[in-house]
């Protein structure tokens, strides 16, 4: 990989966790709480939320733990139809995580900001630079790709190349950082772009390529990047 003059971050995932897309952090949340229904019942109940949620719902304005509250109940109208206090119970466990990771990653990406240009790019619902902004991030990204807003997802593209434009950079000189391989660097790698997978402590398949790089957590980037750098 080239040394590069910006980092593109996904959100969920990568600056939320290490590794898990939420899906995989809510299936267990679910399952504590007494939903019975078969994994096919409970991911098409968590997609049908997540994918309706700005069609359903105003999201404009609200922070991290209203977004994830609306989620919530959405998919246990259907999940746990007589007990909304589980949706409830599960939004503030996914928050709390959510908060710590980002908090554990803050200072990795102030670091980051003083030598590199940074962006999210993020499948999200059109109100992820809100949710930055309460969390105190905002002022980190020189931009905020939310498909939601861009008119464009992972891995198409376009919603890389809009990041790209605002930074002022090629896709040669950045580095995409991602948890997922369909998305995130299957889109990085079509457009000659540097990608670094976050897979978590636990990997359960192998890289996306021979010029991956792979984290077990953010905190590991600036390490990764040490090589990069004293080539400049």
């Amino acid at each position: 990989m080239a040394p590069p003059k910006a980092l593109l971050f996904d959100f969920g995932g990568t600056l939320d966790d290490d590794g898990r897309p939420w899906l995989e952090r809510f299936r267990p949340l679910w399952r504590a709480e007494g939903a019975r229904v078969p994994e096919a019942a409970l991911d098409r109940a968590f997609y049908d939320a997540d994918d309706n949620l700005p069609k359903r719902h105003d999201l404009a304005g609200l922070d991290l733990a209203a977004t994830v509250a609306l989620q919530c109940a959405d998919a246990g109208r259907v999940l746990l139809p007589h007990d909304p206090a589980a949706a409830e119970r599960v939004a503030r466990r996914v928050v709390a995580e959510s908060r710590a990771a980002l908090a554990r990653n803050k200072p990795v990406l102030e670091r980051l900001a003083r030598r590199f240009k940074l962006a999210v790019v993020s499948n999200f619902y059109g109100n992820l630079e809100g949710i930055l902004a309460a969390e105190g991030l905002l002022g980190l990204f020189g931009a905020v790709a939310d498909s939601g807003q861009v008119g464009a997802e992972k891995p198409d593209a376009a919603i890389f190349q809009w990041a790209l434009s605002r930074l002022g950079v090629s896709a040669s000189e950045a580095w995409m950082v991602g948890d997922s391989l369909k998305r995130d660097m299957a889109g990085a790698e079509r457009l000659g772009m540097g990608h670094v997978w976050l897979a978590g402590p636990d990997p359960k398949t192998p890289p996306c390529c021979a010029d991956a790089r792979v984290l077990a957590s953010l905190t590991g980037l600036e390490a990764l990047l040490a090589p990069a750098e004293a080539a400049r």
